[in-house]
C-alpha cells in the first residue's frame, strides 16, 4: 500500500511539474494598443512619405516594424470607418454607412442610436478573454447607454462621444459654460465637457496633449495587473477646427503652407504623445510585448492642409487618398522590420488581435477581415482572390471601388466606371476600362454581390442627407451597378505639397502707427483682421470683415484702437 500511494503522488507531481513547464513555455499574451488619428492624409507623417512634416516617434517605431504600404479602412469617412474596425464588419451590412449625427442637430431619434448592440466589438471579445480595456479620445459610435463604450468592452474610458472637439480648454470651457447658463439644450459637441466614464471632467491641457496623458495613466494602472491590456487611443488631431499649439507651430516654421504648418503643428502634438506612450510601455518593461498597430480613420482633407500624395482624391472618395490610410504594425521580434505592400484592412484587426488574445469569437459573429499575422511574418499575400471594398452614398447615387490585387474599378460622381492598374498607376490618371472589358465586369460584378448584403442605413448624418436618400429612392444600385465605359479623362493630381507657397502668419506689430507701445496678446485692428482671416480659412468660412470689424470695437471696450490681451480674454470669458 504504501509503495502504491508513493506512485500515484508521483504520477501526480509528474503530471504538475510537467504542466508547470509548459505554461513557463507558453508566451504571455500580448498587450494591444492601437493608435488612430483622425483625417490624417497619407502623406502626413514621414514613415509614408510626407517630406516636410516630421513625426520621429512614429517614424521609429514604423521603420522597426511593417509598414502596410496598402493599408485600407473600411469606410471613406470617420464612423463608419471605426464602426467597422470595431465590429470586423463592412458598416454597410449593419446600417451603419453614414455618421451619427452631432446632438445639436436635433435629429433626436438618431441621437439615441449607435453601432448596434447585436455587433459584439473586438474591445467586448477582448474583455471578455481577460485583457484590461480603454478607450481614450474619440468615440462617434453611439452616445446613449447601451452604446457608450463602457458598455461596449471599455473598462476605462477617457474622452469625447460625438465626431470632434475643440483642442484649447480656456477657449471651449467658457464657451459652453456661456451657452449652458444661457439655457441652450442643443449645444455644439465641439464644445462639450469632457468625460471619464460617464462622468463630466475638466482640461487645462491642449486637447492632443490631454489624450497622450491619459494613455499613459492607463498603462501605468493596467501594468500593475497581471492580465494584459488593450489601449484604443484615439486622436482627434488633425480633424478640424484646425488648432495648433504656438509652440508645435514655431517647431514647423519650415514649412511656408501655412495651412500645411497647422497640420504639421498638430501631428508634432500626436507624436509627442506616441513617444510618452512608448516610453511608458518600456518604463513598465511591457514595449517587447506589446503590438502596437497605427492608422488614419480615412483620408486627409487637402482644403484643410493635408496631402495624400501620391494618391488621387481626398476625404470621402473612392479614390485611394479617401480610404488608403497611413498604417503600420510594430511588435519587436514578432513582426519583422519590412514594407508590406499586398492590401491590409482595419476589418482584419479584429480576427487578428482575437487570435493574439487565445479571445472566443461568438460563434454567430460574422466578419469580414482575416488573421494576417502569418502573412505579414511569411511576406505573403493575405488576401489572393479576395477584393477591397468602399462605397459611399451621396445625393441619388453612390461612388464605388473595388481592388483584388493589381487592379481597381471605379465609379465616382455617376460617371461610367473607370479601371486602373493600381500598383503602377497609383494616380488613378489611365483609364484601362475600354482595353479590359473582362477584367472591368469581374470587379463591378464582385462590388454587386457585396452590395447585396447591406442594409438600408439606421441614421443620417443631417436632416438634407436623410431628405435626399428618400427624395431620390436610394440606393439605386440597379444603376450603379450598369456596365458603362468611356469616363471622360482625368487631369493629373496635385497636392498641397506640390506648391509650398503661402502667405507669412500674421505677426503682432510691436506698437501703433501713432507710436503707442504694444504688450504681448494686443492687437490693432489690422491685425486682428490678419488673425481673424486666417482663422476662418482654416475653418473654411465665408469672410466676412464687417463682422470681424464689429467684433473688434466689441473687444476694444476702452476704444482706444488696441484690442488688449486683457480686453481679449474679459470678451470671450463672456
Amino acid at each position: 500500500m504504501k509503495n502504491a500511494w508513493i506512485t500515484k503522488w508521483s504520477i501526480l507531481l509528474l503530471i504538475t511539474l510537467t504542466a508547470s513547464a509548459a505554461f513557463a513555455d507558453t508566451p504571455p499574451r500580448p498587450n494591444i494598443v492601437v493608435i488612430m488619428c483622425d483625417d490624417l492624409g497619407y502623406s502626413d507623417v514621414g514613415f509614408s512619405g510626407a517630406p516636410d512634416i516630421r513625426t520621429p516617434n512614429l517614424d521609429s517605431l514604423a521603420k522597426a516594424g511593417t509598414i502596410c504600404t496598402s493599408g485600407y479602412v473600411a469606410h471613406p469617412f470617420c464612423g463608419p470607418s471605426r464602426m467597422g474596425m470595431m465590429s470586423g464588419r463592412y458598416p454597410h451590412a449593419f446600417g451603419g454607412q453614414y455618421n451619427l449625427p452631432p446632438a445639436h442637430a436635433g435629429m433626436e431619434d438618431y441621437n439615441k442610436l449607435g453601432i448596434p448592440i447585436e455587433e459584439t466589438t473586438i474591445s467586448t471579445v477582448l474583455q471578455n478573454a481577460g485583457y484590461h480595456t480603454s478607450a481614450i479620445g474619440k468615440w462617434h459610435l453611439g452616445e446613449e447607454a447601451d452604446y457608450h463604450p463602457n458598455n461596449r468592452g471599455f473598462d476605462d474610458f477617457y474622452g469625447f462621444l460625438g465626431g470632434g472637439h475643440n483642442y484649447f480648454p480656456e477657449q471651449y470651457a467658457p464657451a459652453y459654460q456661456r451657452q449652458s447658463q444661457a439655457g441652450k439644450t442643443n449645444i455644439n459637441d465641439y464644445l462639450l465637457p469632457l468625460q471619464h466614464n460617464g462622468k463630466k471632467t475638466t482640461e487645462d491641457e491642449y486637447l492632443t496633449d490631454a489624450l497622450s496623458k491619459h494613455a499613459v495613466r492607463f498603462i501605468d494602472e493596467a501594468s500593475a495587473n497581471d492580465a494584459p491590456f488593450f489601449l484604443y487611443l484615439a486622436y482627434n488631431a488633425p480633424h478640424a477646427p484646425m488648432e495648433a499649439k504656438e509652440e508645435d507651430l514655431a517647431a514647423n516654421s519650415h514649412i511656408k503652407n501655412k495651412k500645411r504648418r497647422v497640420v504639421a503643428g498638430m501631428m508634432t502634438a500626436v507624436d509627442r504623445g506616441v513617444g510618452l506612450v512608448t516610453e511608458t510601455l518600456k518604463k513598465h518593461g511591457e514595449f517587447d510585448n506589446t503590438l502596437v498597430v497605427f492608422l488614419s480613420d480615412n483620408g486627409g482633407k487637402s482644403v484643410f492642409g493635408s496631402s495624400n500624395a501620391p494618391f488621387r482624391g481626398v476625404k470621402g472618395d473612392p479614390w485611394e487618398g479617401g480610404f488608403r490610410v497611413p498604417m503600420f504594425f510594430h511588435w519587436p521580434h514578432k513582426i519583422p522590420a519590412q514594407s508590406f505592400d499586398y492590401p491590409v484592412s482595419a476589418l482584419d484587426f479584429y480576427p487578428t488581435f482575437a487570435s493574439l488574445a487565445g479571445a472566443e469569437i461568438p460563434p454567430a459573429k460574422k466578419l469580414d477581415g482575416k488573421n494576417i499575422l502569418a502573412n505579414m511574418a511569411g511576406g505573403t499575400n493575405p488576401r489572393e482572390n479576395d477584393v477591397i471594398f468602399s462605397m459611399r452614398h451621396r445625393a441619388g447615387y453612390s461612388d464605388v471601388s473595388a481592388r483584388r490585387g493589381d487592379w481597381k474599378a471605379v465609379r465616382f460622381a455617376n460617371q461610367p466606371w473607370r479601371l486602373f492598374n493600381i500598383t503602377e498607376d497609383l494616380g488613378e490618371l489611365n483609364d484601362l476600362a475600354s482595353s479590359n472589358p473582362e477584367r472591368l465586369e469581374e470587379l463591378i460584378s464582385a462590388a454587386e454581390r457585396w452590395s447585396q448584403t447591406h442594409t438600408t442605413p439606421l441614421f443620417f448624418d443631417s436632416p438634407g442627407a436623410r431628405d435626399k436618400w428618400y427624395e431620390a429612392d436610394m440606393p439605386n444600385f440597379d444603376q450603379t451597378f450598369q456596365i458603362k465605359v468611356g469616363a471622360p479623362p482625368l487631369k493629373p493630381v496635385s497636392h498641397v505639397t506640390d506648391n509650398d507657397v503661402a502667405d507669412p502668419v500674421a505677426k503682432a506689430p510691436l506698437m501703433t502707427k501713432s507710436g503707442v507701445k504694444l504688450k504681448r496678446g494686443d492687437s490693432t485692428l489690422e491685425h486682428f483682421i490678419a488673425l481673424e482671416k486666417a482663422k476662418w480659412e482654416k475653418n473654411g468660412w465665408t469672410w466676412n470683415q464687417t463682422k470681424v470689424e464689429e467684433l473688434f470695437n466689441q473687444i476694444d471696450t476702452d476704444q482706444d484702437g488696441i484690442a488688449s490681451g486683457k480686453e481679449k480674454k474679459a470678451h470671450w470669458a463672456k
